[in-house]
């Protein structure tokens, strides 16, 4: 069968989709086609009967509005749940070809793409984690982890800041597993790239440290396989193909054009796509036997790379069954009983001790028992405390290092976190200054949606930066992340809390934030038990019911301990409740909420150095609040603290008047 046949099925597939969709992007699938039919068919290893096989090579369609191929190719190559009738509900509610690809939905799919560029920055972590892991666990003549990862790109790709983020370090770490592949159409939605793009995309590459290749033709399947074959035989550094197509391809009307990126074709330009192609069925998402054979057979191919792995992981498993036996424990990732034991012995905090502190304790007290976890920080290690000792630098020299420099890059760095996870057999963590969520968050976005259990250790939490002011005070943070679906966000107040958000971020399922303070806080949690619940009480009141609630997360929740000895002497009766995680508290059934925060009790006060929004659900209109409602200064951490009112005075003076007393 002619190649040509084989590439134009996911053509006219694709545009299929779209026009019954009438909606969608079939400029892309047309021009980049036979790069999708050339990886797939020749260079990707992957078995459609097994699609979460360890040793598969990865990929990633960076520009995901170009969904339509992708759906296309799986069909062709049979993968489970792909049928006929799914490409026919491409866009559909509930269909598993939404407009751009799901994690999680899609058969197949190795990663989320919504934003562009993201999908290059999770690429890039892939091929670390492979780096990492085949350092660790492979043999001479025995290799366990021993894949490429493949990333389709575009114009718009290369414009986000993200891809050059991400790509600097693979280039830095000669990822040389990492394979781009540049469909350059030259076309934007608005118009010619020339408008706003005109840059030598090859020598900013060159630069990164990848080698660079080009294929003129983006028909020429076989130009194309070549540049793969030699981008594969570069074992020092990532390589980025630069392949010319045409967007809009066999579409005379369409073809080079921007209205070609995305709106449907039309039904006639549909008709007039067959005929230029040469397609011989005129029916909507036809397909010649032929053609099924084809890919059957491609993919038969890949069932076959998959079971000699299988016999080659046997002998390995028989050379050293000890060694395989702790390959297994990286791929599943649960936590061992004794770290589990560990963080929910509840622990004697001696003085008080700043969280980030606490926090890198913690990960190098389980380190050792926890051996995938894998991360860092953007150049701040010694601030945010993350870095594990004794466990090496993860380097192009040394990929067995377990400590992630990952530069000045937050946004990047969120992408290759994203990638490490979905790579497997690795947990990642990653670090900044809080504040800098701002540039992390298009990435936990992902994280959450793909619910993958990326670790976010963000420190410098409030206020309580001081002398570097308002830009690197977080004050409206708290509140971004609380409203993002699927994230667990703690603000722990000492050991014991911060021990219960390490429990969650291990066992949760769900990315999870620990906003974690620069100043030291006394402790008061007795239990982590308590604060796995996400909120408890911390101090109780005297009588049989209270006549204040004080509600507060980390720092301010010693504070509000104080405020209620003040208030005592003023008599009134106040309960102080630890939120340390909102997410969890929500979940705990209404009569554990009942009992912590009593529903007669109607005088509340939310106290945190941070945006008073997320409160208003516990707080009710009535409640009171000692929250930051402007941007921080510059200045001592004490004297801030003490001139926006987190003073035991100012909170108990408002709790006092909250409370009618």
């Amino acid at each position: 069968m002619e190649t040509n046949l084989a590439v134009n099925a996911i053509r006219v597939l694709s545009a299929d989709e779209v026009q019954k969709a009438n909606s969608g992007h079939p400029g892309f699938p047309l021009g980049a086609a036979p790069i999708a039919y050339e990886l797939f068919a020749n260079h990707i290893r992957h078995n459609p009967r097994n699609p979460g096989w360890v040793n598969r090579d990865r990929f990633v369609l960076s520009g995901g509005h170009g969904s339509a191929m992708l759906y296309a190719v799986l069909h062709l190559f049979g993968y489970d749940g792909m049928t006929i009738e799914e490409l026919q509900r491409f866009r559909q509610l509930g269909s598993k070809t939404p407009g751009h690809p799901e994690y999680g939905i899609v058969p197949g799919l190795d990663a989320t793409t919504g934003p562009l560029g993201a999908g290059i920055g999770m690429a890039v972590g892939m091929a670390m984690a492979e780096a990492h892991l085949s350092k660790l666990f492979n043999k001479k003549d025995l290799p366990l982890v021993d894949h490429y990862t493949y990333a389709i790109c575009g114009d718009g790709d290369l414009m986000e800041g993200i891809s050059s983020e991400a790509c600097s370090l693979a280039g830095t770490l000669g990822l040389s597993k990492l394979i781009l592949v540049y469909d350059s159409n030259r076309i934007s939605i608005e118009g010619s790239t020339d408008l706003a793009f005109r840059e030598d995309v090859k020598k900013r590459f060159e630069a990164f440290g990848f080698q660079v290749l080009e294929v003129p033709d983006g028909n020429d399947t076989e130009a194309i396989g070549e540049a793969l074959r030699q981008a594969k035989a570069d074992t020092a550094r990532p390589s980025f193909i630069q392949v010319h197509t045409h967007i809009g391809y066999g579409v005379p009307a369409k073809v080079d054009t921007a209205s070609a990126h995305g709106e449907p074709l039309g039904e006639e330009n549909v008709k007039i796509l067959r005929e230029s192609l040469g397609w011989p069925l005129a029916e909507a998402f036809a397909v010649p036997d032929e053609v099924y054979a084809h890919y059957g057979a491609l993919a038969a191919k890949g069932a076959e790379a998959e079971a000699a792995w299988n016999e080659a992981a046997a002998r390995y498993k028989s050379a050293d069954a000890d060694a395989y036996a702790l390959f297994e424990k990286f791929q599943r990732g649960e936590l061992p009983s004794e770290v589990r034991a560990y963080l929910e012995q509840p622990e004697q905090q001696e003085k008080a001790d700043a969280t980030r502190g606490v926090s890198g304790a913690i990960l190098n007290a389980v380190k050792d028992q926890v051996p995938w976890l894998f991360g860092g920080s953007a150049d701040l290690a010694p601030s945010n405390k993350t870095a594990l000792k004794d466990a090496g630098d993860f380097s192009a020299e040394a990929p067995e290092g377990r400590n992630i420099h990952f530069g000045v890059r937050e946004l990047g760095m969120g992408a290759i976190a994203n990638g490490i996870a979905l790579h497997g057999g690795a947990l990642p963590y990653i670090g900044t200054f809080f504040v800098f969520a701002d540039y992390i968050k298009p990435m936990m976005r992902l994280a959450s949606l793909m619910k993958l259990p990326v670790i976010y250790v963000l420190t410098h939490d409030s206020i309580g930066v001081g002398e570097d002011g308002p830009t690197h005070e977080p004050v409206e943070q708290l509140a971004m992340l609380r409203a993002q679906p699927d994230l667990y966000v703690f603000r722990p107040a000492d050991v014991n809390e911060t021990k219960a958000a390490y429990l969650t971020a291990f066992t949760g399922g769900l990315p999870t934030v620990l906003a974690l303070s620069r100043q030291n806080i006394a402790p008061v949690c007795t239990d982590p038990k308590d604060a796995l619940k996400g909120g408890y009480v911390a101090a109780r009141e005297e009588g049989a019911k209270p006549d204040v609630l004080l509600l507060a997360s980390g720092s301010e929740v010693p504070l509000c301990v104080e405020a209620k000895a003040l208030l005592k002497a003023q008599g009134v009766d106040a309960r102080v409740v630890s939120v340390p995680c909102m997410e969890l508290f929500a979940a705990q059934d209404e009569a554990y909420r009942a009992e912590v925060l009593p529903p007669d009790v109607t005088a509340r006060v939310a106290v945190e150095a941070g945006s008073k929004q997320p409160w208003g659900a516990y707080i009710g209109l009535g409640g009171g609040a000692v929250t930051m409602e402007t941007f921080g200064e510059s200045g001592p951490a004490a004297q801030l603290f003490q001139h926006f009112g987190f003073t035991p005075e100012n909170v108990a003076a408002v709790a006092a008047r909250v409370a009618g007393k």
